[in-house]
Parts: C-alpha cells; structure tokens; sequence
C-alpha cells in the first residue's frame, strides 16, 4: 500500500453518458455542469491505489478482479480502483501530469465504471442530429477545417486534440442507427448495407469497448439482453468506404443521404 498524503482538491462537476459526475481531477472534453444538491452518481477522487488486489479471483497483466472492486494499472503512469460502477479513485505514478490523466479516466477508466454498472458501451462516437457532437484526431482536425476550434492535447506526448463542439448534447437521444465502419476491399464493396438480426448481434457484440473486461464484469446473458435491446429501436449497418482523408467528403455525403433516407 502506499504512504502518500492526499491533499483535497476543488470539485468539478460533469455529465457524462447520461450521468452527475463529481471529479477532483479536471476533464477537459466532459461536458460541465452545475454543482446539484444531492449525491453525485459516480465520484473521481485522487487517493491510495494498491499495487494489486488481495483476494482478487481474477487477474491479467495489468488488472485484478475482486467482487465489485476492478484494479487497473497502467505501468509507471497511473493505477485507478473503480468500484461497484460509483467511485473511481486514481493515483498517478512522480512526473506523471493530471492533464494526462485525464484521457484515462475518460477512457478506460470510465469505460470499465460503466460496465460494472451493466451499461452497453461501444467503442465509436456519436453524432446528434440535432445537434452535433464529434470527436476526431488531429489529422482530422486539418482535413476538416476545424483547426480554430482544436484544443487541448489529451496528453502531451500525443498529437490529438480535444474539439469543442459548438453546442454539446448533453440530453440523451434515442438511438436509432449504427454505422460499422469497414474498409473497402475486393471482398467488400463499397456502399451501406443493413446487418441481418444475427449478424447485427454479433457485431455490437464485437465492437464493445475493452471487450476482455467487458466479459470479466458483465453476465454473458445481461450483456446479450442489452444487445437484444438496442437492434429492438435500433438497425445496424455496415459502412464499407475506401481509405484515406482525399473519400472523407464522399463518404459523409453517403452516410448523409442514406441516413436522410431512413427519415
């Protein structure tokens, strides 16, 4: 166990896939929001990680598993102990910044809270039509013209960029399509295809975000239940588009018409 003394930080407040997050660490990309009078949903706080789990019933290389407590370590940067899909305590390794830490937590990090909470997530990004919110890497941030708009690095020794859009969604909207992403190849055409029933299944199923965790956490039948319950509003389909910046505006002008045609 660690001796390290935490000193308290100021609270930031967020909303972040539909839930009242309080944070001691900034999240540069969340979307902020006013403090409310009641407990939060999910609590980031700096404190003492463990090195490993006692008791744990299941570990790999960079993790242990035990009952509703997942430790996560990211070798001489930073380890998080997320627990019963609520709180996420983290504590970074000397040199490390918090403003690189950040891009954990909002990646992996949340993405396993939200596992423990029984929540579907998908390894994509998502777009409102009424109000869009996209994020891109920096090559795309070039290629798109959003250069004035481009912020923060999400760590200081990569070259990507959080984008602010002009008018974050923070209401939750109901999901009505998903786009595949696959690249084009003999054996693949170009265009949109909608999945058939069981293939549609096992794609959302593949595309789970950290699926290896996502089966150390989740039931396999809750997670198939949650699939079952997105392809009930939802239809998926394969996106086959050719590779590289020069098709970007033909292909958003395909998935633009196409989606256009599902009124």
């Amino acid at each position: 166990m660690s001796s390290a003394v935490f000193k308290r930080s100021p609270m930031y407040h967020y909303f972040i896939s539909g839930l009242h997050v309080s944070s001691e660490l900034e999240l540069r990309g969340a979307i902020p929001r006013e403090p409310r009078g009641e407990t939060d949903d999910v609590s980031i706080r700096r404190g003492s990680v463990p090195l490993a789990l006692d008791g744990a019933t299941a570990t790999g290389p960079t993790w242990d598993l035990a009952g509703d407590i997942f430790l996560l370590r990211v070798p001489r940067l930073i380890r998080f102990r997320i627990e019963a899909g609520r709180d996420i305590v983290f504590e970074t390794e000397p040199g490390f910044a918090d403003c690189d830490a950040a891009g954990f937590v909002l990646g992996t990090a949340f993405g396993i809270l939200l596992h423990q909470r029984g929540s579907l997530v998908l390894h994509g990004s998502a777009v409102a039509k009424d109000g869009r919110s996209i994020a891109i890497c920096k090559e795309s941030i070039d290629h798109l013209g959003l250069a004035e708009r481009r912020g923060r690095a999400v760590r200081e020794s990569f070259a990507k960029y959080y984008v602010d859009p002009p008018d974050p969604h923070a209401q939750p909207s109901p999901l009505s399509a998903v786009y595949v992403l696959r690249e084009a190849r003999p054996s693949l055409k170009e265009g949109v295809e909608r999945l058939s029933l069981p293939d549609a299944m096992r794609t959302l199923d593949h595309e789970a975000y950290r699926p290896r965790f996502r089966a150390k956490l989740q039931p396999r039948p809750q997670t198939m239940a949650h699939v079952a319950a997105v392809l009930s509003r939802a239809k998926v389909f394969r996106l086959v588009r050719p590779r590289g910046f020069e098709h970007l505006q033909d292909t958003v002008a395909a998935v633009q018409a196409h989606w256009d045609s599902l009124g």
